[in-house]
């Protein structure tokens, strides 16, 4: 081998084409993208990457596999055709060329379709070998022509194509496989070939719609698999047939053409599509329009172009006034529009004529009438009515309406109504019926946009509007409104103040003379006549009133005419009252504190005047001669016009309360003064001046409001207190009610009942009120057997006499009435033998069983014969032991 590897670098690999002209036959007629043969370029370094171009690449492309394609259809001519492929690397920029020359395909020239259904044979290029060296030159590699197979074929299948064999299977046992998409790829079994003759063939009928072409590679192995020859490149091209219909994108297309277009005008585009080959009459498809309707003005208003589907006007007169919308059956048919092999399919095309302004508004009526009453805003005093032929609520329809003359003051205004078109004329500013009675209105109205070119039609249209104003009856009114009248304050009643009239505008009425009233007075100090309007004066005018605001007194006052309808107007009385000096200063504040002693004890006091300059400050202060000890304990200074400084004379001044007169005189003329008292507190201070006893005489100076709060606060206290005892009483006597004498040890009744009502036991069946009385109604139970005595009566020994409550006692008797209680309880043998006070009240007599309340173990208790309890039987039995027999 080391021979061999040497000779092989001794002869170096030379990368490019292996030969400068490159021959192929190829089919007469060149579809697009059509593959026609291979390229073979040499790379010696295997990582080069090389860029295929050709010199004419507008007819012809090659692939980075160096396959050559068409780029257009087209038909070869008798003569070669000649271009040049090159290849360049990417990354040195180095380039090689290689001549192609393309030859058609010979015609058939008659011959047998026997001899024309030849199977073809394909050989593999042979391998030449120079003497017995190991190293071989290939020989240019063959460039098989595309096998072309129409689509859809019948059979019989499989169906042979071509035959493909090597030169060297006659000393060589061979095997043939080919491989690619539609053989050993999907989609797989489309193609089969012999391995043992090398026939290829198809096994179905093929559909170009879904591939229009295959490329498939041959190989030939030995038996031992090893390769033999190199592969060769198959390609076969399925040829269309005519068997798809045109498919129209949608089947209804919706255009728009404005009315009065010109011809030649643009509408819209139909598109249909044909799955055929678009670069074959199969797939070329044409238009045409079958049918218009309607056929007015013209059957043939529109027109299409056969190739492109533009649909375009070839007349005038559209009018949608007239004609609103067209509707057109298109057809369109491949083959280039044979009727004969051609296919067909229809749409529909629907054009809509749009509108634009090429009809005016005009008018209903050349005059239009209305009226109104005066004084009277936004009121629609008439409709103007217009006629548009347009389209309805579009710019070419709706109006727009103006006033041209007739109303120079801007009285009116036309508004549209958007739903009807009309024009609403509308009063925006009142009408005087005494000034104006009439108006004449001229008006214009025309469309929001202008009107197309070419109309004959003025562009708006005018008309006249007659308004009548209507006399009503108007409100009177008065002058001036508000009246400024000027007069001193103090005026007295029933003076004259001023005359207030009302002016009446209805000049064309029959009216009487108006009416007056009042009708605002604060104050109440006015009053004015019906008929004439003087006012005059019904109280004292006061300025410092609280009706009166900024020296200013507003009245309001009402004129009212006896009309159909009755109108009444309102008119203000303002009166600015000037003050005069009636009214005299006062001190503020009215009570003060200072120190007992002489430092620091000066009051700052301040005096107040109602009335206003030159009738108020500056003030002049003074204190009184009467009494003598005021200016012998007080002294007043003036600081300013309005402040004066009031301190003590002495040195000390018992604490306490002190009313200091005060003379207040202010600047008026004449004079005004008054004796105003300051109550001033007097009390010991601290160092810091600060009154330490201020509680004491504070306490000492209450008022009359101070001192019923604190009482009523006390009666309050004392009432809750009352209703707590009552509580407590109540809430004892009931538990203490409920507790039993007797032990239930002690019971010798089988059984022991407790009742909530009054009365006796078992034996007390027919209750008698007679018995709920009081006790001393009760007949002595002295008279009564002992053995027949109720056990719940009182017992026979004198009872203690209980203090008798009053029903509504004296919260100051609580006590005593409680002490009395006390006592009477401490001596009365009768009551339980505990430690709370029980008060019983007499529950009644009349039952045959004695009460147990004598059942007692007091002492004179022994006096008493129980020996008649063992004839009671043995229930009694303990109990006579207990009392009877002995001492013990």
């Amino acid at each position: 081998q080391a021979p061999i590897k040497a000779t092989c670098e001794d002869m170096s690999c030379k990368t490019g084409f292996p030969e400068d002209v490159h021959s192929a036959v190829v089919s007469r007629s060149v579809h697009g993208g059509q593959p026609l043969l291979n390229v073979r370029f040499r790379s010696c370094d295997g990582n080069k990457k090389i860029h295929f171009g050709s010199s004419e690449p507008e007819d012809f492309r090659v692939g980075e596999d160096g396959v050559v394609y068409a780029e257009r259809s087209f038909q070869l001519s008798a003569e070669p055709t000649e271009f040049v492929v090159s290849a360049q690397d990417k990354e040195t920029q180095q380039e090689w060329q290689m001549r192609v020359k393309l030859t058609p395909e010979p015609a058939f020239t008659g011959a047998s379709e026997k001899d024309q259904r030849k199977i073809e044979e394909i050989i593999f290029p042979w391998q030449q070998y120079k003497h017995s060296s190991p190293l071989k030159r290939q020989k240019r590699d063959w460039v098989i022509p595309p096998i072309n197979l129409p689509e859809n074929s019948k059979g019989p299948f499989p169906q042979e194509l071509v035959r493909i064999r090597s030169d060297r299977d006659k000393s060589l046992s061979l095997r043939y496989s080919v491989t690619g998409p539609g053989a050993d790829q999907p989609p797989t079994g489309i193609f089969i070939i012999n391995p043992i003759s090398g026939q290829l063939s198809v096994t179905k009928p093929l559909d170009r719609e879904q591939i229009a072409s295959f490329h498939l590679r041959a190989h030939a192995v030995d038996v031992n698999g090893n390769q033999v020859e190199n592969p060769i490149d198959i390609v076969i091209n399925v040829i269309d047939m005519n068997d798809n219909r045109p498919e129209f994108l949608h089947q209804v297309w919706n255009g728009t053409v404005p009315e009065g277009s010109k011809p030649g005008t643009y509408v819209m585009t139909v598109t249909a599509i044909d799955a055929d080959d678009p670069n074959a009459q199969n797939g070329m498809l044409r238009y045409r329009i079958l049918s218009q309707a309607p056929s007015s003005p013209s059957p043939n208003m529109f027109t299409i172009n056969n190739e492109t589907g533009d649909i375009i006007t070839v007349a005038a007169g559209l009018d949608r006034e007239k004609v609103q919308q067209y509707t057109l059956i298109i057809q369109a048919t491949d083959m280039e529009g044979n009727p004969t092999y051609g296919l067909s399919n229809t749409a529909t095309a629907v054009i809509a004529v749009t509108d634009v302004n090429d009809n005016p508004p005009e008018f209903t009526a050349m005059t239009f009438y209305g009226e109104v009453p005066e004084n009277r805003v936004d009121v629609i005093v008439a409709n103007l009515t217009v006629t548009d032929k347009d389209q309805p609520h579009t710019p070419a329809w709706n109006a727009m309406y103006r006033m041209t003359g007739g109303d120079p003051t801007g009285r009116f205004t036309i508004l549209t109504d958007p739903s009807s078109n009309d024009g609403l004329v509308t009063v925006v500013k009142p009408i005087d019926f005494e000034t104006n009675r009439m108006f004449v209105l001229t008006v214009a109205a025309e469309n929001q946009v202008p009107l197309a070119k070419g109309i004959q039609h003025p562009p708006q249209s005018t008309a006249t509007v007659s308004i009548t104003v209507i006399d009503v009856n108007e409100s009177p009114y008065f002058v001036p409104n508000p009246k400024l009248v000027r007069q001193e304050e103090g005026l007295m009643a029933g003076s004259m103040l001023t005359t207030f009239t009302a002016q009446d505008p209805d000049r064309y009425m029959q009216q009487t003379s108006l009416r007056y009233s009042k009708l605002s007075d604060p104050a109440n100090w006015l009053k004015i006549d019906p008929v004439n309007g003087q006012i005059t004066t019904t109280a004292v005018l006061d300025r410092e009133s609280i009706y009166v605001q900024n020296n200013m007194y507003n009245a309001t006052f009402l004129a009212s005419d006896n009309g159909i309808p009755p109108m009444s107007g309102t008119g203000t009385l303002q009166i600015y009252l000037l003050d005069i000096n009636d009214n005299a200063p006062q001190v503020h504040p009215k009570e003060a504190t200072t120190c007992e002693t002489l430092q620091p004890n000066a009051i700052n006091i301040t005096a107040v005047d109602p009335d206003i300059d030159p009738n108020a400050g500056p003030f002049a202060f003074e204190l009184p001669d009467t009494p003598a000890s005021i200016k012998r304990n007080w002294t007043i200074v003036r600081i300013s016009g309005d402040h004066a400084q009031l301190s003590l004379r002495i040195r000390f001044l018992e604490a306490g309360i002190y009313d200091v007169p005060i003379v207040i005189t202010d600047s008026g003329n004449p004079h005004a003064s008054s004796t105003s008292l300051l109550k001033v507190k007097v009390c010991q201070c601290d160092l810091n001046g600060d009154c330490t006893d201020v509680d004491r005489i504070v306490g000492a100076g209450l008022g009359t409001g101070a001192i019923i709060a604190i009482l009523l606060c006390i009666i309050i206290l004392l009432i809750l207190v009352l209703m707590f005892v009552v509580w407590m009483k109540r809430r004892d006597k009931e538990r203490q009610a409920k507790q039993l004498l007797i032990d239930p040890e002690d019971d010798v009744r089988d059984n022991i009942l407790k009742y909530d009502e009054e009365g006796g036991g078992e034996e007390d069946q027919d209750y008698d009120l007679s018995q709920l009385q009081q006790p001393d109604t009760v007949e002595p139970d002295a008279i009564k057997p002992v053995g027949i005595r109720r056990l719940d009566e009182r017992p026979i020994h004198a009872e203690p006499q209980y203090p008798v409550r009053s029903a509504a006692p004296h919260p100051g008797d609580i006590g005593d009435f409680i002490n009395e209680g006390l006592k009477a309880a401490d001596n009365d043998p009768t009551a339980p033998p505990y430690d709370s006070l029980l008060v019983f009240d007499y529950e009644g007599s009349g039952s045959t069983a004695g009460s147990l309340s004598s059942l007692n173990s007091s002492s004179s208790g022994g006096e008493q014969d129980y020996d008649y309890l063992n004839d009671w039987g043995p229930r009694f039995k303990k109990l006579a032991d207990m009392y009877g027999g002995g001492d013990d």
